[in-house]
C-alpha cells in the first residue's frame, strides 16, 4: 500500500483543523492525504437499513465538507476519503497502521492549559503503533510559522522550531528520527531538550556527596545529549540542531520548551500494563498542557 498521511474527521471544528494540518504535512512529505470518518454502528441501537443509510449519508456529508475545506487550503494535495465502521478507537488505530502518521483534533483551551483531550484521542494515542499528531481546534497554517517582522501572523516566514523530548538513558531511534524528519521537511530548527534531576544527598555513598552541587553536571549531561544525537546529525546534515538541558521535572521543562514552537515530539512506550494501554506521565502532561501540535511517537 502507498504510504499516506491520515486524518480522522467527524465534521467538528477540531477535526477540520486536523485535516488541514494533515494536508500540509502530506504536501511537505509528498504523500497523499486520506480522510477517514468512523461511524460507530451498534446493531441493537439501530433501526435496520434505514438508520444505516442515514448514518452513511451523514458520514459522506462530513467527508465532503472536510474535503472541500482541505482543497481550498491546499489545492495541490492528493485527497482520498474512506468511511469505516466503528468502534472508533480500534478503527482509527487500524487506519494508522497503514499511514506515515495519523492526525487527530482536540479542543484547545486558552492560556497555558493546552488541550482538552477527548477519550477517543487518548485511546488512539495509547494504542497506536504509528505516530499520532494532536491538533487544537483553532490551529491555523500561520501558527506553524514565525511571525512577520511587524509581529503579524504569516505563512511566508520560516517555520517555528520542532522540539524533541530526549531521555538520554532511554533514547529511542523512532522518536528521534521522526523529529529530525519533521524538522527537515519544514526546513526548521530542531531543539532537542533533556530534563534531569540532580542526585540528592540521601542514599549517596561515601565520597559521592560532592556530586550534589557539582556545577559540571549540566555540562556533562549536555555532552551525553550531543553524543546521542551525533549519528542523527550526520544522517540529517541540513537540519540545524540546538541541544539544551534543564534541571527540572520533565513535564515542566517540555511545557516551557514548547512555548512558541511549531511542533513538540514525545515518545510513548508500547508496553502491556495490568490496567491496559495508557500514556506515561510525561506524554500525558505534554498532550494536556502544550499549546502547539504534539506528535506522540510509539516505540518498544
Amino acid at each position: 500500500m502507498v504510504p499516506c498521511v491520515v486524518a480522522g474527521v467527524d465534521g467538528s471544528e477540531q477535526s477540520l483543523a486536523a485535516a488541514e494540518l494533515a494536508a500540509r504535512e502530506a504536501l511537505r512529505r509528498e504523500l497523499p492525504l486520506r480522510l477517514v470518518h468512523v461511524w460507530d454502528w451498534h446493531p441493537r441501537r439501530q433501526d435496520g437499513a434505514i438508520a444505516t443509510a442515514a448514518q452513511r449519508h451523514l458520514a459522506r456529508r462530513a467527508l465532503r465538507q472536510v474535503e472541500e475545506r482541505v482543497r481550498a487550503a491546499c489545492p495541490d494535495v492528493r485527497v482520498q476519503d474512506e468511511q469505516v465502521d466503528g468502534p472508533v478507537v480500534p478503527a482509527l488505530v487500524k487506519a494508522a497502521e497503514r499511514a506515515e502518521l495519523l492526525v487527530l483534533g482536540s479542543r484547545g483551551l486558552s492560556g497555558f492549559t493546552g488541550f482538552l483531550v477527548g477519550s477517543v484521542a487518548l485511546g488512539v494515542v495509547a494504542e497506536a503503533t504509528r505516530p499520532v499528531v494532536l491538533v487544537r481546534a483553532d490551529e491555523v497554517a500561520a501558527d506553524e510559522h514565525l511571525p512577520a517582522a511587524d509581529g503579524t501572523a504569516s505563512t511566508r516566514t520560516g517555520y517555528r522550531d520542532v522540539v524533541l523530548a530526549v531521555d538520554v538513558a532511554d533514547a529511542c531511534d523512532e522518536v528521534i528520527e521522526f523529529a529530525f524528519e519533521a524538522a527537515r521537511v519544514r526546513h526548521a530548527r530542531l531543539r532537542a531538550v533533556y530534563a534531569w534531576h540532580p542526585p540528592v544527598p540521601l542514599g549517596l555513598g561515601p565520597g559521592e556527596i560532592g556530586l550534589v552541587d557539582d556545577p559540571r553536571q549540566a555540562e556533562e549531561r549536555l555532552g551525553f545529549l550531543k553524543a546521542v544525537l551525533r549519528v542523527w546529525r550526520d544522517k540529517y546534515p541540513d537540519v540545524d540542531v540546538l541541544e539544551t538541558v534543564a534541571e527540572d521535572k520533565a513535564s515542566t521543562v517540555l511545557v516551557r520548551a514548547a512555548t512558541g514552537a511549531g511542533l513538540l515530539v514525545v515518545g510513548h512506550r508500547l508496553a502491556e500494563r495490568p490496567v491496559g494501554p495508557r500514556t506515561g506521565p510525561v506524554t500525558h502532561a505534554a498532550i494536556h498542557h502544550v499549546g502547539c501540535p504534539v506528535a506522540v511517537v510509539p516505540h518498544t
